[in-house]
């Protein structure tokens, strides 16, 4: 089954509680046009303290600076803000958790803390924040330390974020002591619950972002990928399903995503095509001592593959994933700005809920979707990770394409700028605040204002 590009599907399933993408798409448009306030929440506003510009109405504090003191007296703020995970806490307050994308070289790492570090030589790691009901920070700490390149991850539904490695060096390799690539779980509350201990048989590759199905157990996982052979979605079926703090020690089964007759997702162009009776294949070596997963042998049917696989949340009865964008110049099957895809379990169907970019009738101004989450106004926010000014898009359930916010931190020059990526977009519980970090320089806004007017 599919449909034309000027619709999306009627029956896309919940991406929350009692929402879908429905009806005809209109008219999208594209450059400044998404912010002059013909969707969303008006035009931008520019900030005069140069950090965020955001429509009228609306307001941001500054919750962290990379480079600053934590108050743990730890250490320093690292650097490199990624993805980010908003937690209830105690009297209306919430828990952030706030993966920090160190490599080795990373110039501000993570603090070593005892307990808390896997490898010493790992300069990545997450950092915990507590917050009141009125976002003042009440405490700021490292939560993991020792890792690597911790890009994004997910919540679990007991509470607990699972940070990502986005990486496959293995000991030796740039100074690391220890095998990089895994999964950890982080206990925003108390970080000396989780410790510092990989996740082993949830598999060693270049992770992004995972999402887990309540009702099963199973934990979905996209490979960030960016040179061919692309990345795989992956399944991870737990030994303990029913979940809980731990649980997922106890290992289980990690298996690849196979679509029949499909093996490069990126040559799917059309709005809600649709394949029956997806495969899941076990993986060979979950630790990929020799060989990286996706290059193993998945027998002569193959594997399916897709080139930046990144966001990947669960909503109603299924799991939603990304794929940032496709290049046939870099091996892809086809060329496109941004995918985002269904995969409903029960039916073991995969959607192609929908496109980005220039050829089609959904068009961010920018390009490369990154983070994804849920807006309080049943659409989706969406993170650009691109070329030139860098902004929070908001994407109506119409398919109207709107800005919501836009960095204006130039850490380039005047004659070269260049601005940091947004990431880690989440909102609190009782969604009346945007959580969202600037990558560089690792900055933390909460972001009020009046998000049920649309």
């Amino acid at each position: 089954m599919s449909t034309t590009r000027r619709q999306v599907l009627a029956r896309t399933g919940a991406v929350g509680a009692g929402i879908a993408f429905t009806g005809a798409l209109s008219e999208l448009f594209a450059g400044s046009a998404a912010a002059q306030g013909k969707a969303g929440y008006g035009p931008l506003v520019p900030d005069p303290a140069g950090l965020l510009d955001l429509p009228k109405g609306f307001r941001y504090k500054v919750l962290s600076r990379e480079g600053g003191d934590l108050p743990s007296g730890e250490g320093k703020v690292p650097s490199n803000f990624d993805g980010m995970d908003a937690f209830r806490g105690k009297r209306g307050g919430v828990h952030l958790v706030r993966n920090h994308e160190n490599r080795h070289n990373g110039r501000a790492p993570v603090p070593t803390v005892k307990g808390l570090t896997y490898d010493p030589m790992g300069k990545g790691g997450c950092t915990a924040l507590a917050l009141d009901r009125h976002n003042n920070v009440l405490s700021e700490r490292v939560a993991i330390a020792g890792t690597a390149v911790n890009c994004a991850g997910g919540p679990t539904p007991w509470g607990t974020w699972l940070t990502c490695e986005e990486t496959e060096d293995k000991a030796g390799t740039n100074g690391y002591t220890k095998d990089h690539g895994f999964i950890f779980e982080v206990d925003p509350v108390d970080p000396h619950r989780t410790g510092a201990v990989p996740l082993t048989a949830m598999g060693r590759f270049q992770h992004e972002a995972i999402a887990v199905d309540p009702r099963r157990g199973v934990v979905y996982e996209t490979e960030d990928a960016f040179l061919k052979p692309f990345g795989l979605f992956y399944r991870f079926l737990p030994k303990k399903p029913e979940g809980g703090l731990g649980s997922l020690r106890a290992g289980g089964k990690l298996q690849a995503m196979r679509v029949p007759g499909v093996p490069d997702l990126s040559a799917i162009q059309e709005t809600g095509a649709c394949f029956e009776g997806v495969e899941w294949v076990d993986v060979p070596d979950p630790l990929a001592a020799q060989t990286p997963i996706r290059l193993q042998d998945f027998g002569p049917k193959g594997i399916t593959h897709a080139q930046k696989l990144e966001g990947c949340y669960w909503g109603g009865k299924s799991v939603y994933f990304v794929s940032s964008f496709a290049h046939s110049a870099e091996g892809s099957a086809a060329d496109h700005f941004g995918q985002i895809w269904r995969y409903d379990p029960s039916e073991r169907r995969l959607t192609l809920v929908i496109v980005f970019g220039p050829s089609t009738d959904i068009q961010l101004p920018g390009e490369s979707p990154d983070n994804i989450c849920l807006a309080p106004s049943g659409g989706l926010m969406v993170a650009e990770d691109g070329g030139g000014a860098q902004h929070v898009y908001g994407l109506t359930r119409r398919g109207e394409v709107y800005a919501m916010a836009r960095g204006r931190q130039n850490i380039g020059t005047p004659e070269e700028p260049e601005w940091g990526e947004f990431a880690g977009v989440s909102f609190s519980p009782d969604h009346d605040t945007m959580y969202v970090n600037c990558y560089n320089p690792g900055t933390t806004f909460a972001v009020t204002g009046p998000w049920h007017r649309t």
